[in-house]
């Protein structure tokens, strides 16, 4: 009786087995599909080193143009928002998001004469990229 009291159990064990790696395995083939799907960008690759350089730098100045033709919002923006204005560096910054926060959102652009260290030139040299959006 012992016997075979030992021979189910093991066999219990062995099916418990095959089913702790059939759900391994199941976790594992939807890791691959997953990480199958994910798409890998490519860089590009040149052989004249000159037409790389040029390559590097188009997608500098398309990225600089992004950035600086960008609306920034400035009742919502964040530092790092915020310095991308012609002028305005992370102290100006700082003083526009604690101003912001110590009397409220900006009714107009023309508001920020009010923090201190932005001036009206400031505002005009960046009107056109500046909005107040509540």
């Amino acid at each position: 009786m012992n016997a075979l009291y030992k021979l189910i159990n093991y066999r219990g064990v062995q099916n418990h087995n095959k089913r702790s790696r059939l759900g391994s395995s199941a976790i594992l083939s939807v890791l691959i599909l997953c990480f199958m799907t994910i798409k890998v960008q490519a860089a590009v690759c040149y052989a004249d080193p000159k037409q790389a350089y040029e390559y590097l730098l188009a997608q500098e100045n398309y990225e600089t143009q992004a950035r600086e033709q960008a609306v920034v919002n400035i009742n919502s923006a964040s530092e790092g928002e915020l310095v991308t204005l012609d002028g305005i560096g992370s102290s100006k910054a700082q003083a526009i998001i604690l101003y912001r926060e110590m009397f409220g959102p900006f009714t107009s652009v023309d508001e920020l004469e009010k923090v201190k260290g932005i001036g009206a030139k400031t505002i005009a040299n960046n009107r056109a990229r500046m909005r107040v959006q509540h």
